[in-house]
Formats: C-alpha cells, sequence, structure tokens
C-alpha cells in the first residue's frame, strides 16, 4: 500500500477525501438530536392565559329611539287683515297666555290709522291679540310685521313642551322583553345618560319593517331637540356573581353548534375542554359547564387553530 501511495501521488488524495467525508458524516449523525430538540422547541405556540371571572352579565339590545313632540298647537289668524306686532321668536320658550301678534283688520286699516274714528259704541278698536294656549317653544314663524294675513291662516307653531317624548322602534318578536312603566336607559350622541319610562304602545306596526312604536317619556328640564336620534336599550337576561371568560377565550365551530375552550393542564400542554355558554354581555360570556376553579389557566390568545392537545408556551 505504502508503495502504491508512493508511486501513485493521487491516490493518496483520494484516501485523504475520503477520510474528511467519514469525519462529516460522524459530526451530523452526532448533531441530530440537537435538531430534534430545536424541533420540539419551535411546535411550541405562544400563547397568553386567563382565569375564570364572577361577574355581572347583561344580554340586551340597542334600539333606535327618535325625539318628538306629539303635540304642536297652530297659531291661526281669527281676521282678514295686517300683522302690526309679532313678539314670537324662533326657537323660543313661551308660556300659556303670552302675546304672540296683534292683527289690524282690513277694516280698521281701511278707515284709518286712528281707530278712535270707530263707532266705540260698537266695542270694538279693530285691533286683535292673539295669545298662546299652552307652553311650549316656537317650532315654525310663518308672517312678520306687515304680512297681510286671512282668517284661519297659520301664524306660527308651538311644540308643547309637555309632550316631548321618545318614540322607540321595537322588532314584534321582542315585544315580550318590553312592559309598560319599564325603565329603559337613553344614550344621546354625546354619550349623555338619560332614564326613560315606557308610556304606551302604538296600536299599529309598520307594514315593511314589523316594528312597534313605543313611546319614551322622559323628565328632564334640559332643552333636547326634536328629531333626535339616541339610543335605548332593552335588557333581554341579565345574571349577577356569575362565572365568565373574555369572549376572545371561546372557540367554536362553523355552525355556532359547540363550543369549547383550551385549558392548561401543565405549563406546556393545553388541552381542548367542551363548555356551554349562556348569555353574552360586552366583550364577555358566561360559562354555565363546566365548573372551572379560580386556579384553572384558560388560553385567551394563541388558541385559534390548536389541536386537542397542544405544545404551548405562555407569554407576557
Amino acid at each position: 500500500m505504502k508503495t502504491l501511495i508512493t508511486r501513485y501521488p493521487a491516490i493518496k488524495y483520494l484516501f485523504y477525501i475520503a477520510g474528511i467525508s467519514i469525519w462529516l458524516c460522524s459530526c451530523k449523525g452526532g448533531d441530530k438530536p440537537a435538531d430534534d430538540d430545536a424541533g420540539d422547541v419551535k411546535a411550541q405556540t405562544p400563547v397568553t392565559v386567563t382565569t375564570i371571572d364572577q361577574s355581572s352579565l347583561a344580554d340586551y339590545i340597542d334600539l333606535n329611539a327618535t325625539s318628538v313632540f306629539l303635540q304642536k298647537n297652530f297659531i291661526k289668524s281669527n281676521a282678514n287683515g295686517y300683522v302690526k306686532q309679532v313678539n314670537a321668536q324662533l326657537a323660543h320658550f313661551v308660556s300659556k297666555g303670552e302675546l304672540l301678534f296683534t292683527i289690524k283688520t282690513k277694516e280698521a286699516q281701511a278707515i284709518g290709522n286712528s281707530v278712535n274714528v270707530l263707532d266705540t259704541t260698537l266695542k270694538f278698536s279693530g285691533v286683535n291679540r292673539i295669545k298662546a294656549p299652552g307652553p311650549g317653544y316656537v317650532s315654525q314663524l310663518n308672517h312678520q310685521t306687515g304680512d297681510y294675513v286671512q282668517d284661519g291662516e297659520a301664524l306660527a307653531t308651538i311644540s308643547d313642551r309637555s309632550s316631548f317624548v321618545f318614540i322607540m322602534q321595537l322588532p314584534y318578536e321582542l315585544r315580550t322583553y318590553v312592559k309598560a312603566n319599564q325603565v329603559v336607559q337613553l344614550t344621546l350622541p354625546g354619550g349623555q345618560k338619560l332614564e326613560a319610562r315606557v308610556a304606551s304602545f302604538n296600536p299599529s306596526v309598520d307594514t315593511v319593517a314589523q316594528t312597534q312604536g313605543v313611546v319614551l317619556k322622559v323628565s328632564t328640564g334640559e332643552q333636547i331637540p326634536e328629531n333626535l336620534v339616541a339610543r335605548a336599550r332593552i335588557i333581554k337576561a341579565e345574571k349577577s356573581n356569575t362565572a365568565s371568560l373574555p369572549k376572545a377565550a371561546l372557540l367554536a365551530n362553523e355552525t355556532q353548534t359547540e363550543f369549547w375552550v383550551m385549558k392548561l393542564i401543565n405549563p406546556t400542554t393545553a388541552v381542548k375542554v367542551p363548555v356551554t355558554k349562556g348569555i353574552e354581555s360586552g366583550d364577555k360570556v358566561e360559562i354555565l359547564s363546566p365548573k372551572f376553579s379560580a386556579q384553572d389557566k384558560i388560553i385567551v390568545t394563541g388558541n385559534y387553530g390548536l389541536p386537542d392537545t397542544a405544545k404551548v408556551k405562555i407569554v407576557q
């Protein structure tokens, strides 16, 4: 062999290359367990966990409610003549009996500017004073000083303050959740909250939408404009001190007929646990069964798509 290597130098290099190849293969085989360990680490899914919470939950629905004045008084002229004085101002509040308009009849205008030329025995000056029939806000003003008006012509419209309500459009299938004199919370644009009471129900429903108008009476001294749309909250179910989890912790099948959570049985292993859910409120959902303890850890993020048993890694 020595003679062959000495005589043929190329053979020497072939043996050298073969030795290096064998050494590299042996090194690769020795490192294989380390690769397996790295694979196990990569298989762990990063998750965050939570625990069961005891809280009060309410199942509710928000509906639109529009502010309206049910009663409007139309101020009309009581003679043919000219408007001589206008005391009403648009959007101003007027009291019952307050003088709004002064109208001079066309006959008195034709005789002359002075009403003293009229026969005093008639006890008629030719000037009519029109007063507000009730308190409210002037929502419409149709005439100004100098206008000629006819008998019965509308001069202004007063929205009766005492008739101010909100009209809520209630789907008829939810009729069982709303009773007479029930308290309903209203949320105005901007976040202001008011309490209203169910006063009455309209005797008909909308043909297309199948909604019934519900009159909500509010007690407030604040001036609220007409046609303001508020949110009325109807409570369908309410529970106090019940077990709940964040909605993100609850998983379901495509048909929303089966629900489950991923519970940790040790720091690195999570298993699928079927649950029965109750009412939902905001970002919380009630868990009826099984009964979880305060120490049980439930995955709240990173749980989507996990198998029935999964390797996980808790992160902050």
